[in-house]
């Protein structure tokens, strides 16, 4: 594994679960802040960070599948430990998080090298699978159009049964075809965080005409971990990607019935 200069201060590139991460270490040393001072900052706000999206906690032994030791000025095992217990590995999210309080010079600096050129290098930038920025707006239309298409559908079936044609293999047909639009209209409304399974924070407070703050996710995860509930994700236009939460944490946090929030038309694969 290659290291990589902040600042005039080389560290190694570590890679977990598909991303680069940085050691706790790793921040002291290239923010020339005194040994733990960020350890210290990460463990005073803990409770702000969330697991598995800021950090990550992992253990020496796997820590060591992910690593290779790279040739640094500093030595590779006290920037990422090889041995002894638990280590924090913080993602760009929480790297950016625990430096709110740095605004001198220096740190403004390491900060954007940090983000340019070790979080988002331009060779990943080029082969990384990032969906484009209209990907919403074409899921934006095309849902429209599943809509109109299910519009249709429902008004010449109703017509259908006034004429008792019901039994016919002819309305069958068009009820078969009719369930199968309204199955892809619900895929694309939980595509896009708002359907009647999970919904974002975004989709329900626009929906619902409130306003949760911005710690409003919180009580969902909190119902999601008590549960053994993982809240899928989706794509999200400003952050990549957002949490969706199940309908059963809405109903039971906030008392919000997606169904009836966003509509329950169809059937419920």
């Amino acid at each position: 594994m290659s290291s990589i200069t902040i600042h005039n201060t080389q560290i190694p590139v570590v890679e977990y679960r598909g991303q680069r991460v940085v050691t706790l270490a790793m921040v002291d040393a290239v923010h020339r802040r005194p040994e733990n001072t960020a350890r210290r900052n990460f463990n005073e706000n803990k409770d702000r960070f969330i697991e598995g999206e800021d950090f990550f906690k992992t253990t020496p032994a796997e820590l060591r599948q992910h690593f290779v030791r790279a040739s640094c000025e500093i030595p590779c095992n006290k920037l990422v430990p090889i041995q002894g217990r638990g280590v924090t590995l913080l993602t760009e999210q929480g790297y950016l998080m625990l430096c709110k309080s740095l605004t001198d010079d220096l740190a403004w600096e390491v900060q954007r090298q940090l983000v340019n050129r070790y979080f988002r290098p331009e060779s990943k930038v080029v082969t990384a699978p990032s969906l484009p920025n209209d990907y919403i707006e074409a899921l934006e239309h095309l849902l429209a159009s599943k809509r109109s298409e299910q519009l249709a559908l429902e008004q010449r079936d109703h017509a259908i049964a006034t004429k008792a044609e019901i039994g016919s293999r002819r309305e069958a047909t068009a009820m078969a075809t009719a369930s199968a639009a309204v199955r892809k209209v619900m895929h694309l409304e939980n595509e896009l965080g708002r359907g009647c399974r999970h919904a974002t924070v975004t989709a329900v407070e626009k929906a619902a005409h409130r306003s949760f703050g911005t710690q409003g996710f919180r009580p969902l995860k909190t119902w999601c971990d008590s549960h053994g509930v993982t809240a899928p994700k989706v794509q999200d236009p400003r952050f990549g990607w957002v949490r969706s939460w199940p309908a059963a944490a809405w109903a039971a946090v906030y008392q919000i019935d997606l169904a009836e929030l966003f509509g329950a038309a169809g059937e419920h694969e």
